[in-house]
Parts: C-alpha cells; sequence; structure tokens
C-alpha cells in the first residue's frame, strides 16, 4: 500500500487536473446536450489515457472496462459506481470558477462528485503503471441522473451490481475526515393532493369545503409518522393551495419527504399514508408516491468490505472511519439487493450542492492509494 501511496502522491498535480478538466465541462442533470458534450469528452479521455474500453448505455450512462494484470484468481467482477451529472445550471462556472486555493479545489461538482470520478481513474492507472495483479475485472459505471432520482439508470446499476461480487461508491465521503458510508437512510416522497369546495369567503363562507384547511389537518397528522428512534423522518417540505384569500381554497398539494433507515419500516409507513382519511367529508383526498431508494443497511457483507478498508487505511498510517446519513445514493440500490457494497469512497471536502463547494487537495493521494487497495483485496 506504501508503494501505492506513493505512486497517488506523486500524480496529486495530474489528479488535479483531471478533476479540473471535468468540472469546467458543465453537466447539469436537466440538461441532455451538455450530458452529451461531457459524456463524447470523457469517452476519448477514458480511452486515450486510461486504456478503457467505453461504452454509453441508454440514458447516457458510461460503462468503462480497464485491461488491469493479473491472473483473476478469485474470478468475478468488481463494480464502481458514480454519477457525471450535477446539481449546478449552465454557466455556474462564472461566480464559481473551478480553482485551486488554500489547499482545496472549488467548483460546482468538484466534490460530488466529478473529484470521485478522477480518484477512480487515477487508482485503476496506479494498479496499472506498478504491475499490481487484480484478481476480478473492474467496470466503472457513470451515471447521467443520480441528482434527479436515476430513474433511467436503476435497472442498469442493478443487473451490474447483481453480477459483479461488491461495490464500490465513489460518492463524497462524511465531513472532513472522509468517513465511509456504511448505511444511508432510504428515501421516498409522496404527493398529498386535497381537492374541497370554491366559496365566496365573505357572501357564501359556508358553502365552502377549504382544502387548505383539510391539508393543514392531514400535515398535523402526517407529521406524528415521524419517529425518531427508529430512524424515521417525515418531512412536509412544499405546500401549495388556493387561489384568492377571498376564496375559500378548491385544491391544496403537498409534496413530503421521506427517510426510513429499514426497509421494514416501508410497508408500515406507505400504509398509513395511504389510510389518510378527509376530517371534512366534503373534501377528498388523492395520495402518490412512495420509496424511490431503499436503505443501504450494514450487512455483514458491508462490515467486512469496510474491514477491508480498515486494514488498507492501517497500511498507510490513515485512519478510516465509517459513518451513516440520511442521504441517499445509488449505492442505496445495490445493498438492497444484498451485494456487499462500500460508499463515500470519493473526494474528502465539505459543500456539496452549496456555494462552497469543494475538495481537500492534501486528501487526493490517500483516497487513490485505499480506492486501488480495495480493488485488490486480501479478504471479503
Amino acid at each position: 500500500m506504501m508503494k501505492t501511496l506513493e505512486w497517488a502522491r506523486a500524480h496529486v498535480a495530474e489528479t488535479i487536473e483531471l478533476i479540473q478538466e471535468m468540472v469546467r465541462i458543465e453537466s447539469p442533470s436537466d440538461d441532455p446536450a451538455a450530458l452529451g458534450r461531457f459524456a463524447s469528452w470523457f469517452r476519448g479521455m477514458a480511452e486515450e489515457r486510461f486504456g478503457a474500453r467505453v461504452k454509453t448505455a441508454r440514458g447516457g450512462h458510461l460503462l468503462c472496462e480497464f485491461p488491469l494484470p493479473g491472473r483473476r484468481r478469485y474470478g468475478g467482477r468488481i463494480l464502481i459506481l458514480g454519477h457525471y451529472d450535477t446539481v449546478w445550471p449552465m454557466g455556474t462556472l462564472t461566480r464559481m470558477p473551478c480553482v485551486e486555493r488554500d489547499g482545496r479545489l472549488w467548483g460546482p461538482g468538484v466534490l460530488d462528485m466529478k473529484g470521485g470520478v478522477a480518484l477512480a481513474l487515477m487508482a485503476v492507472k496506479a494498479l496499472r503503471e506498478l504491475e499490481t495483479k487484480v484478481p476480478a475485472r473492474v467496470l466503472l459505471q457513470l451515471n447521467a441522473d443520480e441528482e434527479t432520482g436515476s430513474h433511467s439508470s436503476r435497472a442498469l446499476t442493478e443487473k451490474n451490481a447483481l453480477a459483479s461480487r461488491a461495490v464500490l461508491v465513489i460518492e463524497p465521503g462524511t465531513g472532513l475526515s472522509g468517513k465511509l458510508k456504511t448505511a444511508r437512510k432510504g428515501v421516498g416522497d409522496y404527493h398529498i393532493r386535497v381537492k374541497g369546495r370554491a366559496s365566496h369567503a365573505g357572501v357564501d363562507f359556508e358553502a365552502g369545503a377549504s382544502a387548505v384547511l383539510e391539508l393543514s389537518r392531514q400535515l398535523l397528522k402526517v407529521a406524528e409518522f415521524t419517529d425518531i428512534a427508529k430512524g424515521i423522518t417525515v418531512n412536509p417540505g412544499v405546500v401549495a393551495g388556493g387561489t384568492r384569500s377571498n376564496v375559500v381554497a378548491a385544491e391544496a398539494t403537498a409534496h413530503v419527504d421521506i427517510r426510513i433507515a429499514k426497509l421494514r419500516d416501508a410497508k408500515p409507513l406507505d400504509e398509513k399514508f395511504r389510510a389518510l382519511k378527509p376530517f371534512d367529508k366534503r373534501c377528498s383526498i388523492q395520495v402518490e408516491g412512495g420509496l424511490n431508494r431503499p436503505p443501504m443497511e450494514r450487512t455483514k457483507g458491508v462490515a467486512g468490505w469496510f474491514r477491508e478498508a480498515e486494514r488498507r487505511g492501517r497500511e498507510m498510517e490513515v485512519e478510516v472511519e465509517e459513518s451513516a446519513t440520511g442521504g441517499g445514493s445509488d449505492g442505496n440500490f445495490t445493498a438492497a439487493l444484498g451485494v456487499p457494497t462500500l460508499d463515500g469512497l470519493g473526494a474528502v471536502g465539505e459543500g456539496a450542492h452549496a456555494a462552497n463547494e469543494n475538495m481537500l487537495v492534501d486528501r487526493i493521494a490517500d483516497r487513490v492509494a485505499l480506492l486501488a487497495g480495495l480493488l485488490t483485496p486480501s479478504s471479503e
């Protein structure tokens, strides 16, 4: 591992340059043309510089295979999973330029997660140049729609995960210590629509049935679904209704975010939403939605890969810690299938999705070495 770490330290400048190239090719999730430009550039770059064989799947998702030394003693494949879309709209670089300053790289998508993509590529390059034997094939999958729910990439992710013996997710680590993620909450959303009866609030008040008032009562009930002890949270995040203050509202809607720590809690929570009944019988309620990402639970397989990461860290004299988070990733899908998944292996920094998005330069080398080490595991 120390030899790999030394290689990574000697290639930090090259890694920074690669990250900056990626960040400066903006790729917002909702801009197909921009995503296409990034994918086209990435394919040529990965083939030329990293010897990758790159295919583009339907939806713009990238699949990269690498010729690596080794006799495939254990066989099988390891899936490195990430995404290249970002939350930032085109033109963000004009106010958030990608620059190196104060020991950090700054810019839109630098942490989430183009930095992680570059780390993965450099880990593969280290293995090739050091002629390290890799016992499994390596597939890097970069999705184009992770930030918007992975609707078109989910099936591909699950298919490739089931054909792999482990999944390494290059999402950012937790906090400035870069803790790995061994558990993530499941994520979902519900849309509650209430229909009432409109009337003039002054002339004919009693003839109306307020959808806004009914929804308010429903949201108080929905809030009771939260169970902190079980890791269940329910958040009505967007509420709308009515037309004018002098009109009894005919319609009102709410978008509700849910998070669960255990898959077993999904069905009971869904049943509670589906069982909502109007307090005012003149109103009607429609509930749509459900769980989008199942939780990533800390299974035996997940724990085993974390222990391997800990061991690799000790070899480099770098402390590797674990964390659980309420946020979801594509690793939720793979872990829910029972495939050992280790998340948070990407860049270390702070400010993902925020104006201060950045990553620590002095954590580039050990993260590259850690990824390379996990591609040559001693145990599972």
